[in-house]
C-alpha cells in the first residue's frame, strides 16, 4: 500500500516545519512539499498530486478561505484539513470554511512549552485525521477510525418491533458534522414534533458558533445546551465543547444537564453518554441517528438504545466525510436504516410523525409544549 501524499500550506516556517516532522513520523505518510502562500500551492498541486492538503486558515495575500475555494474549483474531491487560531474569530473562519468544503480542521497548539510538545499534539490529533480521510484514496486499513466493509457472517442482532411513538432524537456526529447537522436541519419541518439533542465534538467556542449558524438555517431552534435547558419540541440543543450532556427527567419536566466526567472514546462531548442517558430516560420512545465522523464514539450508545428498543438511523458511506462512526454501528447490525444524507431528515420526520396527529399537534400549540416521556 502506498504512503499518504501531503502537501503542507502556511506561512510561518516553524509551522511547515514542525507539522512536516509530525506527519512524516508516521510510516504510512509522506510530504511531498510545502508551500508558504496560497498561490504557491495551487501551483504545486497538479506537480506533486497529494492525497490531503493542510492549510493555514490565517495568510497574507491570498487568504486560506480564497485558496480553499480555488482548489474546490480544480480539485473538488481533494481533503483539506484547515488549520485555525483557537479563538473566536478562529472558529468563525473555521466555520465558513468547512461550509465551503473543508473536510476537517484543526486548531494550533497553543501554550507549549517546547517543540516537542507541539510534535506530540500533532502527532495525537493530526495523523488520525489525516488518515481517516485518506482512506478511500489510498486503500483501506490504513486508518483503525473508519470502518470496514460488514462482514458477510456477521450474526444480525434480534429486531424487535417498532414503538408506537419516539418522544425525543438524538444525534451524534463529528468530522463533517456542521454540513450534515444544517442538510438534516434544515429538512426538518417548523412542526417537528419532539426535542432533537446533538453532539458534535468541537472545542469550547467553536460549538456556541455552530449553534447560531444552524438556527439561522433552520426552522427549529437551535441552542447550545445550558444546564437544566427545557426539552421541547422543535428545540435543538447542541452540546457545549468540552463538557459531555445528558438529559434528565425531574417528575415530568425534562431538561439537560452538562458535566466535566471523564473523557469517552477521548471525547468530551461523548455521543455515547449521551445515547445512554437517552436509553435511560425515553427507553424505547428514543431515535439515535449517526452521522459521518471517525472513530467508534457513538457505538455503545447506540446498543444500550437498541436494548431499551430504541431505533436507531445512521448516514451511508458514499455520502459520509469519513464512514467511522456511522460505518462501525451499521456494521455491528445496530441500524434499522443506512441512508444517505439527504433522505435523513425525510425518514427521521416520518417517524417523529408515527401515532401523531398534526392537526392535534397544531391545536394544541405543537412544538411550543414540553415533552412528558412518560
Amino acid at each position: 500500500m502506498r504512503k499518504i501524499r501531503v502537501l503542507v500550506v502556511d506561512d510561518a516556517a516553524a509551522v511547515r516545519r514542525v507539522v512536516s516532522d509530525a506527519l512524516a513520523s508516521d510510516p504510512a505518510i509522506e510530504v511531498v512539499g510545502v508551500a508558504p502562500t496560497g498561490r504557491l500551492a495551487l501551483a504545486k498541486l497538479p506537480q506533486l498530486s497529494p492525497d490531503l492538503v493542510t492549510l493555514d486558515v490565517e495568510m497574507p495575500g491570498m487568504s486560506g478561505l480564497e485558496t480553499l475555494a480555488e482548489i474546490r474549483t480544480y480539485y473538488p474531491d481533494l481533503p483539506v484539513i484547515m488549520f485555525s487560531a483557537h479563538t473566536e474569530q478562529g472558529a468563525i473562519v473555521t466555520l465558513e470554511a468547512l461550509s465551503l468544503g473543508a473536510s476537517d480542521y484543526l486548531a494550533k497548539p497553543t501554550g507549549l512549552s517546547s517543540s516537542e510538545e507541539a510534535l506530540g499534539y500533532l502527532h495525537e490529533h493530526l495523523v488520525p485525521k489525516v488518515k481517516a480521510l485518506c482512506v478511500s484514496r489510498v486503500g483501506h486499513g490504513v486508518s483503525p477510525l473508519v470502518a470496514r466493509p460488514v462482514l458477510p457472517d456477521a450474526e444480525p442482532i434480534e429486531v424487535r418491533p417498532r414503538p408506537e411513538r419516539i418522544d425525543v432524537v438524538g444525534i451524534g456526529v463529528s468530522t463533517g458534522g456542521p454540513n450534515a447537522l444544517a442538510t438534516i436541519l434544515s429538512g426538518l419541518s417548523a412542526d417537528f414534533p419532539v426535542p432533537c439533542v446533538v453532539v458534535q465534538h468541537m472545542p469550547p467556542v467553536f460549538t456556541r458558533l455552530l449553534a447560531e449558524r444552524l438556527c439561522d438555517s433552520t426552522p427549529l431552534r437551535v441552542r447550545e445546551a445550558i444546564p437544566g435547558g427545557t426539552l421541547e419540541p422543535g428545540v435543538v440543543w447542541l452540546a457545549r465543547g468540552d463538557y459531555h450532556m445528558t438529559v434528565e427527567r425531574q417528575g415530568r419536566r425534562l431538561s439537560v444537564s452538562l458535566n466535566q466526567e471523564p473523557r469517552e472514546n477521548s471525547c468530551r462531548p461523548s455521543v455515547d453518554v449521551l445515547f445512554r442517558s437517552l436509553a435511560e430516560v425515553f427507553g424505547a420512545r428514543a431515535l439515535a441517528v449517526v452521522l459521518t465522523g471517525m472513530g467508534k464514539d457513538g457505538l455503545r450508545g447506540c446498543q444500550e438504545v437498541r436494548d431499551a428498543g430504541g431505533q436507531v438511523l445512521v448516514q451511508d458511506e458514499a455520502t459520509s466525510v469519513v464512514w467511522g462512526m456511522p460505518g462501525f454501528v451499521a456494521n455491528a447490525g445496530l441500524a434499522q436504516a443506512v441512508l444517505p444524507l439527504d433522505q435523513i431528515a425525510a425518514e427521521t420526520e416520518r417517524r417523529a410523525w408515527v401515532r401523531r396527529s398534526r392537526a392535534l399537534a397544531a391545536a394544541s400549540g405543537g412544538r411550543r409544549g414540553a415533552v412528558s416521556g412518560g
